[in-house]
């Protein structure tokens, strides 16, 4: 037991050191160790993974707001339009889709696709700047922000992983991508972990996260990702790109072979 507590919270500290630059809080990258490492049954993985947002999320998100980073109403809208899609998510996950084979595959199919895009694209940029900087329209960004919160509810990444390749690619700055990002991932993993307590009362299956892993894995969590917001204004932007487009690519064929073997 002492082990795993002190290995969660390594992970967790290494993860969201490396990938709250970027606007990812780590559960997405979690997740693996979670299941292979320390054995978490499925679904209880999934507010687990929750539970390490939700106590890692507040030192990105208390650093960026120091900085000013989370001004504008981006984050505002993904907010708004994540909430119903993760509460939605909990709800498919314990009664439809109990075993991780089925999130392999979706998230191999969009993380490795993303990530080759937005690193090609940052290698190659456009001759000419986009007059909308990026961002989509409202209804494209409500949409898509609704459907990444069901996943992100399903299996408890947050969404961060997914919509901070997908904006960065559209070509907005990394400076707004991150905080953004990461607000949603906080709020919606907040509410999806009051779903799956509430969902937990009426299941029979393993659906309480484990209290004392996920405790561990977000103070790890809660250290990195203040320590990564900070170095976030350091690093130059091709960099960032860079590196969540190798973030996004190796995760998604890291799930390509699982599901092939």
């Amino acid at each position: 037991m002492e082990w795993t507590i002190w290995a969660g919270f390594a992970a967790g500290l290494l993860i969201s050191t490396v990938t709250a630059p970027v606007g990812v809080s780590g559960a997405v990258f979690l997740l693996p160790v979670q299941l292979s490492v320390f054995g978490v049954p499925s679904p209880a993985v999934t507010p687990t993974n929750l539970l390490f947002n939700v106590v890692a999320g507040p030192g990105a998100l208390w650093r960026y707001r120091r900085d000013g980073a989370l001004r504008g109403g981006l984050a505002r809208r993904l907010v708004f339009w994540t909430l119903p899609g993760v509460i939605a998510g909990a709800a498919v996950r314990v009664f439809a889709l109990p075993g991780p084979g089925v999130f392999r595959v979706l998230v191999a199919a969009l993380l490795l696709p993303l990530g080759a895009w937005l690193f090609l694209r940052t290698l190659r940029p456009a001759h000419h700047e986009r007059a909308d900087g990026g961002e989509p329209s409202a209804l494209a960004l409500a949409v898509l922000a609704l459907a990444v919160g069901v996943v992100g509810g399903v299996y408890g990444i947050g969404g961060g992983s997914l919509l901070g390749p997908i904006l960065a690619a559209r070509g907005m700055p990394m400076l707004r991508v991150a905080p953004a990002t990461l607000a949603a991932t906080f709020t919606t993993s907040l509410a999806g972990a009051v779903a799956y307590a509430v969902l937990a009362a009426v299941s029979s299956g393993p659906v309480a996260p484990d209290w004392w892993l996920g405790l561990a894995c977000g103070l790890g969590g809660l250290i990195g990702g203040y320590l990564g917001a900070r170095l976030q204004p350091r690093l130059p932007e091709t960099f960032l790109r860079l590196l969540l487009g190798t973030l996004a690519a190796a995760l998604g064929a890291f799930y390509v072979v699982q599901a092939l073997t």
